[in-house]
């Protein structure tokens, strides 16, 4: 009996190496993913299978000196997964986060990811995992354009100008194929202009910042947002143009027309429901929402303001064509994701196998044979 166990590691070179960055190949992924979801083939943590993950969160103070204390966005996170369909393969992402890295000339999150055979949990590959999550994280509201954005739109706006919403606005344009311009909005006025020029090098449109927010929005047929989460921005339903699509992947406040006039379809609605449950499970469900992207509409679902959760729309209803995606050139679409692991699942294995199809990678040995 060969009890022999080897897995593959790839570094973030192996993993652009491999295809982590082909925009058009993730959206097709991360589209698929759509539909298992809506079929139910995947599991997630938690007892209902759909939980985001399980973190470590520190406390204000500790009597321990080593002991890590709050920060801003400080905070270990485990977010694992199976995925069926042609996947069939377990995963988990695993990574720290720290505002303060930024200032050591690290990224905010470092991350990491396993993969593991479904039935022995062998490892089968271990990888660098900060191009994988900001390529799943921007694929995601891509596919959202493809159903929700308008035909022929011609202007986006980017809120919120740093490297994930920079991914997000890469996948976007790719789905775009009429795109001339983009507004570039963030509180730190450098970054809007970068960004800016950036979109006009990578993507030959018109790039332009603005200094404030309505002057992003007001002419925007398609909206990325991904902001920070210290401090979530605000947006007025006023300042949106008519039969634009808002894509939030980070978090959002506005008025109450915001959420109750527009159309509001979910990444999946078996992650927002596990979120509201663990927000009663918290003792502190306000605090809870003001933590989370839904959190806005949650209060609303609340005070019946808004249909329930069980009784709204995902995205992969879309995809698998139970229900319709934009309907008109009028209406105002606003997608909410809060992120998945089956995505990095997904894409994580998409890489896999295509390392393994070029040699990319170092083959590391777990075992000649288990000593237990």
């Amino acid at each position: 009996m060969d009890t022999k166990i080897e897995f593959l590691y790839l570094s973030e070179a192996d993993m652009i190496a491999a295809g982590v960055n082909d925009s058009r190949h993730c959206i097709s992924v991360c589209e698929e993913v759509f539909g298992l979801l809506a079929k139910g083939d995947y599991l997630m943590g938690g007892s209902g299978h759909n939980s985001h993950g399980m973190g470590i969160i520190f406390p204000k103070e500790t009597p321990f000196p080593n002991m890590p204390v709050a920060g801003p966005d400080r905070r270990f996170f485990a977010m694992p997964a199976y995925l069926g369909g042609r996947f069939d393969v377990c995963g988990c992402k695993w990574y720290g986060s720290n505002a303060a890295n930024t200032s050591k000339g690290l990224p905010r999150s470092i991350l990491m990811m396993n993969l593991n055979d479904k039935d022995t949990g062998a490892p089968l590959a271990y990888m660098s995992a900060n191009l994988l999550s900001a390529a799943r994280t921007g694929a995601v509201p891509a596919v959202a354009a493809k159903y929700l954005a308008k035909k022929g739109a011609k202007t986006a706006a980017i809120i919120g100008c740093g490297p994930i919403n920079r991914s997000c606005f890469r996948h976007i344009a790719a789905q775009l194929n009429d795109l001339e311009k983009v507004y570039c909005f963030d509180i730190m006025k450098d970054k809007a202009a970068d960004t800016a020029g950036w979109a006009k090098e990578n993507f030959g449109i018109e790039g332009i910042a603005v200094d404030e927010l309505p002057d992003a929005l007001k002419n925007a047929d398609v909206v990325t947002v991904a902001a920070s989460r210290i401090k979530p921005l605000y947006i007025e339903n006023s300042w949106l143009k008519k039969g634009s699509c808002v894509l939030l992947t980070g978090p959002a406040k506005g008025d109450d027309d915001l959420w109750l006039k527009n159309k509001i379809v979910y990444d999946h609605i078996g992650l927002h429901e596990n979120y509201v449950a663990e927000a009663i499970e918290s003792g502190d469900k306000d605090n809870y929402y003001n933590g989370v992207i839904g959190g806005p509409i949650y209060h609303l679902i609340d005070e019946g303001k808004l249909p329930a959760l069980k009784e709204s729309v995902s995205l992969g209803m879309m995809v698998n064509v139970d229900k319709t995606g934009r309907e008109n050139d009028e209406d105002i679409y606003i997608f909410v994701a809060c992120g998945m692991a089956v995505f990095d699942v997904a894409v994580s294995y998409e890489v896999y196998q295509e390392a393994l199809k070029k040699g990319i990678g170092q083959k590391l040995l777990l075992w000649d044979t288990p000593a237990l």
